[in-house]
């Protein structure tokens, strides 16, 4: 088994605390989702969100739908003059038996334009 590092993003439309869980569950969700993986394969997610972003911890969003057990952590996003604004990024390290090349990375909700190389 492999450790494999799962990429995403999503982007908000209102600096809201039940937009950012609504947003986080779906983003966090469809990882999973997507690379058929269950909470117990995760060993570690960093989410960062854009200094436009003060509502509430995503992480917070996360520990709701069962990740408690899951080491967790929120940073803050570099604040580029002309970056996308409002954007939660998430970097999953997860136990996978796949290469690294097919794993599949989650871009929602207008987040698509930061890693059109990556996004589905």
């Amino acid at each position: 088994m492999s450790v494999r590092a799962l990429r995403g993003a999503t982007r908000l439309s209102a600096d809201d605390p039940a937009e950012m869980t609504d947003a986080v569950v779906e983003l966090v969700s469809a990882l999973l989702e997507r690379n058929g993986l269950d909470r117990a394969d995760l060993i570690s997610v960093i989410f960062t969100s854009t200094p436009d972003l003060v509502c509430m911890f995503p992480a917070a969003a996360a520990r709701g739908i069962g990740l408690g057990d899951v080491p967790l952590i929120c940073a803050q996003e570099i604040a580029v003059p002309g970056a996308l604004s409002r954007v939660v990024r998430v970097m999953a390290h997860a136990e996978m038996d796949v290469p690294r090349s097919e794993v599949v990375h989650v871009y929602l909700r207008g987040a698509e334009a930061l890693r059109q190389d990556l996004a589905q």
